[in-house]
């Protein structure tokens, strides 16, 4: 049986065409302090509106989760695709895969749990419900507009 952190449980999933950002990425004030940088990192409690101007120049936001309870992430992920950013957004730490369908939902398109997903998992996790009831960040038409038109 495989054995979580080898080939067989990856320790990121990432649902992306572009290339990986390279670059480590830096806490929210280092970000704001280096014009250079390009990758992030958004700790629990920050406020991700004060990256809003500078979401041009941003290739990776990394959202951390220090405790799954934590549902923070969520929201700054959901705010992120909503002020326009259209870059990776990963989900860091204790991320659970019961969680990766609701979080895809929000906006992350990558994820780096501390403990490897096993790929089974996560893939039925992602795909588990075809239809949806709510709009979200994903462009996911919700089940409802599907049957009564966008004007129910």
């Amino acid at each position: 049986m495989a054995e979580p952190g080898n080939q067989a449980f990856p320790t990121a999933l990432r649902f992306r065409e572009d290339a990986t950002a390279d670059e480590p990425a830096v806490s929210l004030d280092g970000f704001l302090e280096q014009e250079e940088a390009v990758s992030v990192r958004i700790e629990a409690g920050e406020d991700v509106t004060t990256l809003f101007p500078h979401l041009a120049r941003v290739r990776l936001v990394e959202v951390d989760f220090p405790r799954f309870r934590d549902g923070r992430g969520f929201s700054t992920a959901r705010m992120l695709r909503e002020a326009g950013y259209t870059g990776e957004i990963k989900a860091v730490g204790d991320v659970l895969v019961d969680l990766i369908f609701f979080m895809q939902r929000c906006g992350f398109d990558s994820f780096a749990p501390d403990k490897p997903f096993d790929p089974d998992d996560a893939m039925a996790a992602l795909t588990r419900w075809p239809e949806v009831y709510q709009h979200a960040a994903d462009s996911r038409v919700p089940i409802w507009v599907k049957r009564h038109g966008a004007t129910a």
